[in-house]
């Protein structure tokens, strides 16, 4: 783009008039008119896109269709292979356990839990970014899973698990579908509190769906906490003690073994071996003593899952909403702890990539009879805690899962229904973070309104309705912060040429006659009615002790600082044209001060330079103050009307309007010989 410079014969204009000194200004850079349209240059997007394609060789292409040769070429078997074989078994360890409880949780036969903690785990660590996420079954999806298919079908019938890894398979094509189209950051929109309240809510729902293990007796199935608590309490004269005790008794111990891991770097294994320890505990009691009051698993088929092809398309239209559902809780959960892990192990990780990782995931885990799949909090934790370094980890874990399937499954047969719902209730219970409400209500009410909002509307109305309500609060804060951007005062620190928010600074001062306002956001259609409003409220706006300058009784010019105002739209041009000739018709100059590299030549498109003028377009707000002081000064003196010696006015030729007179002062007609407004000093 060709920059032709402005002259400073304009900005000077008025000190020219003048007998006092010169005001000295910064030349602002206008765009050339000659400079080449928009249209004829691709879209920044784009043109940085092609770049992008262009310098990309054979090593970065490998890279981004296999995301593992990144680990793979930089392997150092001395450093690396231990802590990669230690975190990949305690994880393995922790996931066996874990995978058939939220199996059970899904509504599905244990079986599928481990089928679900073994194919994706393999794929993952292919076309996975991140090193130490930890991907399978987890509560929450399952929660979502039994949810809703719990009222298509019910769960004893072989359509509910044809339907279940379905889901998996839509799933997966939603997942690579936003991964490939970059839309990652959708997920931006989101408030974390959104989050935190949406997943302490899912906890004790998810609670609560375990204790038919714990009481003995049958609860309905359920999202919401209501029909929950009335279930349990009506049924409590069937309640029976032995599974009660059993499974306080496993729970007790997983939490002693989680604290435990928690407080001391020495015992840090207790916390991924609790679930195993339950498990052997429960099994061997079962195994000893044959209590006839607790229920046990069953039979679990033996081998690796079989390939087959997903079915029952013709529910296809039902499960969309599910499947939406599904993908943003998967997002939210694997994405930002991926990105966290990544970012304390010190390597970069697109969030687009690892999006499509999942989907790859679950789209092959659906041909091997696999239900959803994400990354799981507790688990990647582990497995950062344990120090894993690569993907050979997840694989590790792979054929611990493997080696479960192949040879153990007949030892889970007497494992008591109890212990696998105190595994569940166990992991959950870490998600129930009301530390983090407790910090919102300190922090920002209205973080903590949305908290409370979507934390309840998720317990009492169900998860589905909760997630949908607390992401509409989340996007109207969004809009309502967008739609009323802040608009600030701005006057002149004392000793200083720097200009702040009066209300900041309250020792700052402003001029008589003069307005100075910075916007601080892009000005687009939806915001530009309510910066209009604040521009007409300021200008009406005169009063003020810490006022400097001539005496004056309204104000003449309006400076509008748009360093902060990175984009404006078509709308808003033309609403600062209307603006600009209403001002004119009440004989206010507008005047712009250091408009942004992508703003100006906007406005210089759409013809409000010219509108307004070149010579009140500033480098600085000190420079258009001074200006605007000297006109100030300048047009009320000229503006004076003399006295006769009997004290009768003269009016030797009708009074003209403050732009007239503006004009005429530019234009060199009027000259009045004043002394400058303000000593050097000041200025």
């Amino acid at each position: 783009m060709e920059i032709t410079y402005a002259t400073s014969s304009g900005l000077d204009m008025a000190a020219a008039a003048t007998a006092g000194r010169q005001v000295r200004v910064i030349p602002l850079q206008h765009p050339s008119t000659s400079s080449p349209s928009p249209a004829a240059r691709p879209p920044p997007l784009l043109s940085s896109f092609r770049s992008k394609l262009k310098r990309m060789t054979a090593t970065d292409w490998l890279e981004l269709l296999v995301p593992c040769s990144r680990w793979i070429r930089s392997y150092r078997c001395r450093d690396y292979l231990q802590s990669d074989l230690m975190s990949g078994i305690t994880v393995g360890v922790m996931l066996v356990p874990q995978a058939m409880s939220y199996a059970k949780l899904a509504g599905l036969h244990p079986i599928y839990g481990l089928y679900s903690g073994f194919v994706p785990v393999f794929v993952y660590a292919v076309f996975g970014s991140s090193r130490q996420l930890a991907v399978g079954p987890v509560a929450l999806v399952s929660l979502l899973v039994s949810n809703v298919l719990g009222s298509i079908v019910d769960s004893s019938e072989e359509l509910y698990t044809e339907l279940a890894i379905l889901l998996a398979l839509m799933v997966g094509i939603l997942e690579c579908i936003m991964g490939l189209l970059r839309l990652g950051w959708l997920i931006r929109f989101i408030s974390h509190s959104v989050i935190s309240g949406f997943t302490t809510s899912s906890a004790i729902v998810i609670a609560l769906s375990q204790a038919k293990y714990f009481l003995g007796y049958s609860v309905v199935r359920s999202s919401k906490i209501v029909p929950l608590v009335r279930s349990i309490i009506s049924g409590a004269s069937k309640f029976s003690w032995p599974p009660f005790v059993m499974g306080s008794t496993m729970l007790a111990i997983l939490l002693i073994m989680k604290h435990l891991g928690k407080s001391s770097k020495s015992w840090r294994f207790l916390k991924a071996a609790g679930p195993l320890t339950a498990v052997v505990c429960g099994t061997a009691f079962v195994k000893i003593f044959h209590p006839s009051s607790i229920s046990v698993v069953g039979d679990i088929p033996q081998g690796l899952p079989k390939f087959s092809v997903p079915r029952e398309f013709g529910h296809l239209k039902s499960l969309i909403p599910t499947a939406l559902l599904i993908t943003g809780v998967a997002i939210l959960e694997s994405v930002g702890i991926a990105k966290a892990l990544a970012a304390k192990n010190g390597y970069e990780l697109d969030s687009n990539q690892e999006l499509f990782g999942l989907g790859v995931a679950n789209i092959c885990g659906s041909f091997f009879s696999v239900y959803p799949t994400t990354g799981s909090f507790s688990r990647s934790a582990v497995n950062n805690e344990s120090e894993a370094k690569t993907g050979l980890s997840g694989i590790i874990t792979g054929i611990i899962m493997g080696c479960a399937l192949m040879f153990m499954t007949p030892l889970f047969r007497e494992i008591p229904q109890c212990t696998l719902a105190a595994i569940v209730i166990s992991a959950v219970m870490g998600l129930v973070d009301y530390d983090e409400a407790m910090f919102l209500w300190s922090v920002d009410k209205k973080d903590f309104l949305l908290w409370t909002i979507t934390s309840v509307t998720t317990l009492f109305l169900g998860i589905e309705v909760g997630v949908l309500v607390g992401v509409g609060f989340s996007l109207a804060f969004v809009i309502h912060e967008s739609a009323n951007p802040h608009v600030a005062i701005l006057g002149r620190l004392p000793g200083t040429t720097i200009y702040r928010n009066v209300q900041q600074y309250p020792e700052s001062y402003t001029y008589n006659g003069i307005v100075i306002v910075r916007i601080d956001a892009p000005i687009y259609f939806a915001n530009i009615s309510y910066i209009k409003d604040k521009l007409r409220e300021y200008e009406l706006d005169v009063s003020g002790d810490t006022k400097r300058g001539p005496e004056v009784e309204r104000n003449y010019f309006i400076i509008i600082e748009m360093a902060p105002v990175t984009y404006i739209d078509s709308s808003a041009v033309q609403a600062f044209k209307d603006l600009y000739q209403e001002c004119k018709s009440r004989d206010i100059q507008i005047v712009i001060a250091n408009p942004n590299h992508d703003v100006l030549p906007t406005l210089a498109r759409a013809g409000l330079v010219d509108l307004i003028g070149k010579e009140w377009y500033f480098v600085r707000v000190h420079d258009a103050v001074q200006v605007c002081l000297q006109h100030v000064q300048n047009l009320t003196e000229s503006s004076s009307t003399p006295k006769s010696s009997s004290g009768d006015l003269v009016t030797p030729r009708r009074q003209s309007s403050f732009l007239q007179r503006l004009h005429r002062l530019q234009s060199g007609e009027d000259s009045p010989s004043t002394e400058p407004l303000l000593s050097h000093e000041e200025v």
